[in-house]
């Protein structure tokens, strides 16, 4: 069926509306999400991803320059890789300098942008726009989207949804009228979604489902093959996406093992979770930034939760004919789940709010053109459908204005984490690593305990409560914890790195020379350690070692003055005396006040000039 006829039929089956409706309807979505959103403006940056991907990231910290461009395209940095991502935040930091909520204004924008997107999207394919606004309001009003807004690391999220909306848009102009030009745009939106944010790999399917409804282009067996080959070129793109992401999560060791969540975990994990995800839809209470990893969950809610999923899924596959918006709502909201659900296991939670964003449209379909056909030819039905939108809309406004409120700061994100959820020792882990960067170190080594009392086998716990027990003059119990994590974890590079500083500290050496010689084989462009170990070398007289550590030192880092100072000693001690004045002046340039460094060049200039007297 051609897109006129599909239109036609679309028209016929749904009433008229004026493009004054319909710009009323946007206009109510703009401004009600802008009243729960809008405080964002005023919100910090929190310790959970912000580091990597902002406030410890010097590449995105540089802004738009030739150098971390090319990193954003070549980095698998965070186990991911997005460039359009790290280019965005590359753009606010070019237009807000360190502003998180100049930032997060961003992600509102484009949040705002999806909304809109979704709901011409939805009135192009059914000509409803009620419908379609019921749907664009509980995608941008419901509580579990938080996590996509009020978080700056989330910029993926919201970003590869703008591609993804706009790829869709797309699509439907090409059903319109194809030909090449349009099918290339469509390509190029999707290639870019995928750039930022990998998530997108089920957007072909999901175009698929459109082709059954409410493009119609399934009634013919030509018409099938025809809709299914044109979705090649980006199925192929997709896998491409996939591989890429799966080799960059696996490498930075996102992945976890069978060892960690056996297979039969993971798919009793992944089956509660769909219709987990469903319950906090209905009743949005107790979200949290992380929720644990249950391991193998009891008997009675993997069976129940299987049986419900078949059940929902053969229903709507048998009433895909008169109620076709179910099978593909109900497919939609399983497929676009399907790459976060937990059968490739990455990081450690259960489930996540943020993986929602794309994926509760479908249920939210089901909804918008459910509950109406329930009740068609009931005199009331108007009356009742409006009354109950009107309760909806305003009680997800109040719970999502005090959810994004949780985002404000680390604090409170972390300690609404320990309200409402049980053994979370992420959110201890994360809140004793904020304490501890306020200084406040006593109370971070209570939640580093109460995060290893939880999970003994953390890893990152027992090395982050080694560097607080350091502060608290405690450094035989910081070389345990350090001693644990490399037990557990022996490819931590900055655990090497910490437990040779604290080695070092008690005058051995040798140990922390190794372990300044782990760090840098397991991460070669790691600035400490090869400082710290050249200072070592150069003090056991292997000079030429010590000054190639320097040099590697002062490529990754050219304005430290800590390397300028330590290289330009070992360069004189070999002789080098030109380019050991070169590099203090240089470190002098940078930190006019760097009393060592002054006092170097002195000796070294009082040296040249007795020398010179000298036959």
């Amino acid at each position: 069926m051609d897109y006129s006829n599909w239109k036609k039929e679309a028209h016929h089956s749904q009433p008229l509306f004026s493009i004054r409706t319909e710009f009323l309807i946007a206009l109510f979505l703009v401004i009600t999400t802008c009243a729960v959103y809008w405080q964002v403006g005023n919100h910090d940056f929190v310790a959970f991803d912000d580091d990597a991907y902002i406030t410890k990231n010097p590449q995105v910290q540089a802004g738009l320059t030739s150098d971390s461009i090319l990193w954003a395209f070549t980095a698998a940095h965070a186990d991911n890789w997005h460039p359009l991502t790290w280019l965005s935040l590359m753009l606010d930091i070019e237009l807000y300098g360190m502003n998180p909520g100049q930032m997060l204004m961003t992600n509102l924008f484009f949040h705002i942008a999806n909304t809109l997107l979704l709901f011409l999207v939805l009135c192009l394919l059914t000509s409803a726009p009620l419908h379609s606004g019921f749907v664009a309001a509980l995608f941008a009003l419901h509580p579990l989207h938080v996590e996509s807004v009020a978080w700056v690391s989330e910029r993926k999220d919201v970003l590869s949804t703008f591609f993804w909306m706009l790829t869709m848009l797309s699509y439907i102009r090409y059903v319109e009228q194809p030909d090449i030009r349009r099918y290339l745009t469509m390509f190029l939106f999707f290639m870019l979604g995928l750039m930022s944010k990998p998530m997108l790999v089920t957007l072909p399917i999901v175009l698929l489902l459109l082709d059954y409804w409410p493009l119609n282009r399934w009634k013919e067996e030509r018409g099938k093959r025809k809709v299914t080959a044109e979705k090649l070129p980006l199925f192929a793109l997709a896998a491409a996406s996939g591989i890429v992401t799966f080799i960059v999560q696996q490498s930075g060791g996102a992945v976890k093992s069978l060892e960690a969540y056996p297979f039969s975990v993971r798919i009793a994990n992944a089956t509660v979770s769909y219709i987990s995800y469903i319950g906090k839809m209905i009743w949005p209470s107790d979200l949290a930034f992380f929720y644990p990893h249950p391991g193998m969950l009891p008997a009675w809610q993997i069976a129940g939760a299987c049986l419900l999923l078949v059940l929902i899924t053969l229903l709507a596959i048998r009433m895909m004919k008169p109620y076709p918006w179910l099978a593909v709502g109900w497919l939609w909201y399983v497929v676009t789940l399907l790459p976060v659900i937990g059968l490739v296991q990455v990081g450690l939670q259960s489930m996540a709010d943020r993986y929602t964003y794309i994926p509760f449209i479908g249920i939210f379909i089901i909804i918008a053109w459910g509950v109406p056909e329930l009740l068609a030819g009931w005199r009331y039905r108007k009356l009742f459908l409006t009354a109950v939108a009107a309760f909806i809309i305003p009680a997800l406004m109040a719970v999502t204005y005090v959810q994004v409120q949780y985002w404000g700061s680390s604090i409170l994100l972390f300690e609404h984490a320990l309200d409402v959820t049980d053994d979370n020792y992420v959110a201890h882990h994360n809140l004793g690593l904020f304490l501890q960067g306020q200084g406040r170190t006593t109370e971070a080594i209570e939640h580093y305990t109460q995060a290893l009392h939880i999970k003994p086998a953390f890893a990152k716990a027992h090395n982050n409560i080694g560097t607080a027990l350091e502060e608290a003059n405690r450094p035989d119990q910081a070389l345990w914890h350090y001693s644990e994590a490399l037990r557990i974890n022996p490819s931590l590079a900055k655990t090497h790195n910490n437990m040779a500083v604290a080695l070092e500290k008690q005058g051995r050496t040798d140990e922390a020379a190794k372990h300044y010689s782990s760090a840098l084989g397991l991460k070669p462009d790691y600035f400490e350690p090869h400082i710290n170990l050249g200072v070592i070398l150069f003090q056991k007289g292997k000079v030429d070692e010590a000054i190639f550590h320097l040099q590697e030192a002062l490529r990754i880092k050219p304005d430290s003055t800590e390397a300028l100072n330590n290289l330009s000693i070992a360069l004189f001690r070999k002789g080098k005396v030109d380019e050991a004045i070169f590099h203090l002046q240089e470190a002098l340039r940078i930190k006019p006040d760097y009393a060592d460094a002054y006092n170097n060049l002195k000796k070294i200039l009082s040296v040249q000039q007795v020398s010179a007297f000298l036959p």
